[in-house]
This record gives C-alpha cells, structure tokens and sequence, in this order.
C-alpha cells in the first residue's frame, strides 16, 4: 500500500503530530449494512466466554449464588460504552485508539503493550482448556496437552493469508458450538427458581457484597466484572478488529497478513482525519448505527445471556459450596457430572467438549490481541522506518513468544487455572481504570466536534472511569496491605 507512505493531501489540524506524523484529511467510505460487518464483535465475544462466563462468574455462582448476576451485567454496560468509544476513534481516523493515545505522549503505546502481554503471560485459559481435555479422556499432563495447544494456535494464525479472515471464521465455529451446547442446557438442566433468582436475590447481594468482596477476594471481584465480556486490554483491540473488518475509515487501512503466504506491508498504521463536511458527518453516523447494533447484538446481548445462562446451569445442577482445593476448577467437573446424571453421559462428554470450545476460542483470541496491539504498538512508534520489521512480522514473533513463554510457566509448575485467570482479570481491571479515563479525553479532544464524545455516552465513561478507579484502589490497598502483614 504504497500511498501509506507517500501522501500528498491536506494535514489535518486536529490530531497531536509531536510523537507520530501529522495524517491527511480524506472522506469515509459509504457505510454498509450491518450483515456484512458482523464479526469484530463476534471475535470480542469468543475472547470474553472463555473467562468470565465459563470460569469466573460460575465460579463465584457456586460460592455465594446468584444475586451478583448484577453486577456482571454493569460489567456489560461498561463494555459496551468502551469499546464503542475505541471504535468511534477509529471509525474517524483509522488509527487504533491506542495510536491516538500514543499522540499525547509517546509510551503509553508501551505501557498498554505491557498491560495486554503481563496480565496474559499467564496462561490460565490453556491451562483452562488443558484441564478440560483431561476431564473427557480421564487424565494427562495439563502442561503438555496446554502446549499443543498453543503450538497448534501458533501454526495455524501463521499459515493465514490473511489473519482476521481465519480468526473470525474460526471464531465463529466455536462460538455456534458453545451456543448450541448452551440453549441445550438452558432448557433441559435449568431451573425457574434459580433464574427468578436472579432478581429475588439481587438485593441481599447487593447488602451483603462488602462480605462476599471478603470472602471471596478484592482481585476475584474486580476480575469478574472487568472480565464480564471481553475486560482488560482486548477491549482496546476492537480498534485492530473493526480497522481488519473495514468499517470507516479503517478501509484505507493495511491489514496483518502471514509473512509465509500473504503479501505484506512494511508501513506503519498512522490513519487519516475524517473530513466534516455534511457527507461525510451523514457518512459517520451510518457507520456509527451499525457499529453499535453490531455491538449491542453479538456482544451485549449474546454475551450477557451466556455468562447468565451458564452461571444459572452451574446454580441449577449443583448446591452451593467448595469443590476441590482453592484455586482449581474442579466445580466445572462436578457440574458435568451431575449434568450427566440429570440427562445421561453423552451430556458430560458434550459438556467438556463445548468446555474446551470455550476455551480455546478465548485462547486464540487472547493470543491474537496481545500480538496485534504489540505490533501496532512498536511499528506505529518505535520502526516506523525498518522496512524488515513490518507490521505482521511484529505480530508473529510476539504471537509464537505468547505460545513458548505460556508453555514454559506451566511446565515451571505454575498450573492452576484459576488463580492464572483471577492474575490475568484482576490485572485487566487496573489497565481498564487507565484507558476508560484516556479515551473521555482522547474523544473529547482529538476528534472534529460533530463527532466527539459528549451527552449520556459521555456521562456513562465518566461513571465507567470512577467506577473501575475506585475498585483499583482498592484492590491496590489491599495488595499493599497483604504484603505488609504477611498474607500475600
């Protein structure tokens, strides 16, 4: 994409040029109807089941029931308002909302970098999975069945012409998997007093949480609802997914193709400004409706009724209390037991199969984001110049050291999945208090008037950020606390 590099138009005034290079006005593309734009959302979604909505929230159902159900669905809402205001900078500009952050102050593109790849170095949701294969065929070595894992994750995002195109597609096969395994079980395992439950016990929830925030840990809270959805930095990589997908000006965009098959580009992803004239204003809002019912409908939506449904199943099946030594997730095995003793073996069986779906579809999406923001990150502003080091190449390496690093801390010993999740979700909780402040101010600043953020969306960020700033606190005070008394 030669024009990346030489470009010849009118420097837009809007966007900081001190760290990265000024970017040229040019007009959005025409927006196009939502069937042909879904899939970001979708690979968010597949990226978030495996965490929360399988493991966490479950987790936490079967210790104290389902009256915190409410506060997941705040963990939704959030989500919703974020990663709607990632995509409005990149429906403008084409650029990565981490790019714009990287405008004001050049490291900070690192400093995300860093809050995708150290929470997830952790690799709980192969352990995760791991663990569920041994369940189906009766035992294994987690830390080998963990590895193949991720070498097979690796070979097969390396052999794609073109990454996205293979990630949603594969994506989109688990994700039919995990939906039909849970409509199965919705309607023949459920019960109608623990779904009326949901509600009924929202207020003794609600009273008791400093209690249940006791009992069951400042870092396992925080890490439920930042998890419930995508959480952490993923949020952040909606910019990659819907610049791949070519909603706005993201269609202007080079896309991460394998250094093996694809043809790539060696030029850095700096984008364009949005030109506000009356079209292109008329143009944003089309691409903006669709991007938010894309939004609502395959990650809100979906992803809200499947961590519901799934905490609803555990609750139905099994009583509360402890299965198994803390930090496992030993309560997954007991619920597919009784699953298969409520409807017979084929079910248990479907059960860690759809399990190890879930799994592995976070895990390839966990994967795949840690290496695209990464790789924006370093090209964009730090090899903006290499003509070795392109985009994709970035990606591949940082994509196979996910794989032989997570690999490494699990034959190190370092295997409980649980605790790897609650590292991973917690760490995502503190990176999303940064960001959810960044982006009001990104928004409010960087982009033309007739598109920046204001009115309820801009009221509902600013809930959003003390929200996840207050529980950040906390869970910093307590950490500090427990080193100083010896607890940690």
């Amino acid at each position: 994409m030669a024009e990346a590099t030489q470009r010849r138009g009118e420097l837009a005034t809007e966007l900081p040029s001190k760290y990265l290079p000024a970017v040229e006005y040019r007009d959005l593309p025409d927006p196009v109807p939502l069937r042909k734009i879904v899939g970001a959302s979708v690979i968010l979604l597949a990226t978030a089941i495996g965490s929360g909505e399988l493991i966490i929230w479950p987790y936490i159902t079967t210790t104290v029931g389902v009256g915190l159900l409410w506060l997941a669905a705040f963990g939704f809402a959030t989500q919703y308002f974020l990663n709607m205001e990632i995509e409005r900078y990149t429906l403008v500009t084409g650029e990565t909302a981490v790019t714009g952050f990287s405008r004001f102050w050049k490291p900070w593109g690192i400093v995300f970098a860093l809050g995708a790849i150290l929470p997830n170095a952790f690799p709980g949701w192969a352990a995760s999975g791991a663990t569920m294969i041994t369940y189906l065929i009766g035992g294994g070595s987690v830390p080998l069945i963990a590895t193949i894992g991720l070498i097979a994750i690796g070979l097969a995002i390396t052999v794609s012409p073109v990454v996205y195109q293979t990630l949603e597609k594969v994506e989109m096969v688990l994700v039919v998997i995990i939906v039909a395994f849970l409509l199965l079980a919705i309607v023949i395992a459920t019960d109608a007093s623990v779904w009326a439950g949901i509600v009924t016990e929202a207020p003794s929830g609600i009273a008791n949480l400093p209690r249940y925030i006791n009992e069951l840990g400042i870092a396992t809270i925080l890490g439920a609802i930042a998890f419930a959805g995508a959480g952490g930095a993923s949020n952040l990589v909606q910019s990659n997914w819907i610049r791949d997908k070519g909603l706005g000006m993201g269609a202007h965009m080079p896309k991460i193709v394998s250094p093996i098959t694809g043809e790539e580009e060696a030029a850095p992803s700096i984008g364009y400004m949005m030109r506000t004239d009356e079209e292109n204003v008329r143009r944003f809002k089309g691409w903006w409706k669709v991007a938010n019912q894309e939004q609502i409908f395959t990650f809100v939506i979906l992803g809200l009724l499947t961590l519901i449904g799934l905490s609803v199943l555990v609750a139905s099946v099994l009583p509360q209390g402890t299965y198994g030594e803390p930090g496992d997730i030993a309560f997954l095995q007991k619920e597919a037991q009784a699953l298969a003793n409520q409807i017979g073996t084929w079910f248990e069986y479907f059960f860690y199969i759809a399990g190890f779906a879930v799994l592995f579809s976070t895990n390839i999406g966990i994967i795949d984001y840690v290496s695209r923001l990464t790789a924006d990150t370093l090209k964009t502003g730090y090899l903006a110049e290499s003509e070795f080091w392109t985009e994709s190449k970035i990606y591949f390496v940082i994509a196979w050291i996910m794989c032989i690093a997570g690999s490494a801390i699990l034959f190190a010993g370092l295997e409980q999945p649980l605790v790897l999740l609650i590292i991973a979700s917690s760490g995502g909780g503190v990176v999303m208090f940064f960001y959810s402040g960044m982006l009001i101010w990104l928004n409010r600043r960087a982009l033309p008037e007739p598109v920046r953020l204001k009115g309820v969306r801009l009221v509902a960020m600013v809930i959003t950020f003390v929200f996840f700033a207050v529980l950040s606190t906390y869970l910093l005070g307590w950490y500090i606390w427990a080193a100083a008394t010896g607890q940690l």
